[in-house]
């Protein structure tokens, strides 16, 4: 059954400077505990390492710090609804039991806008066959 939730807070980092990473981010709430949805990319392309370990594309990491690459099928944005389908592979290693979550974006609009952003850029890191096959945003 598709897990939903409302997502108070959205961000997107693109900072070289500041940032480790690119990473947009959906949760709950400030709570540590909270529901919550990170996509994250390196700022370089991927090194031989990387490519070797398969981590050369985007990563998603759920609560408990439930961790895939190259997880993420489909991305739609519906009004203020988000829709993510991931690989049924992933769902173990992510900590999940079905492949889709429904976030209701609550969040202020310009951090909205700037999560959208940065998570289009995610998802268009590494390599072609791990890219999403859809990403309405």
């Amino acid at each position: 059954m598709t897990y939903r939730f409302t997502a108070k807070i959205a961000c997107g980092f693109d900072d070289p400077d500041q940032d480790d990473c690119l990473m947009a981010g959906l949760a709950e709430s400030n709570d540590e505990g909270a529901f919550s949805l990170m996509f994250m990319c390196d700022f370089d392309e991927p090194d031989s390492q990387e490519v070797s370990l398969g981590m050369d594309t985007h990563c998603l990491v759920t609560p408990d710090q439930g961790t895939a690459y190259g997880c993420v099928r489909e991305v739609e944005l519906d009004g203020d609804v988000l829709r993510v389908t991931m690989a049924p592979s992933s769902l173990g290693g992510l900590g999940l039991t079905d492949p889709v979550v429904e976030a209701l974006l609550s969040a202020p609009a310009a951090d909205v806008e700037r999560m959208r952003d940065v998570l289009r850029r995610i998802l268009a890191y590494g390599r072609p066959d791990a890219r999403p096959r859809r990403v309405e945003l």
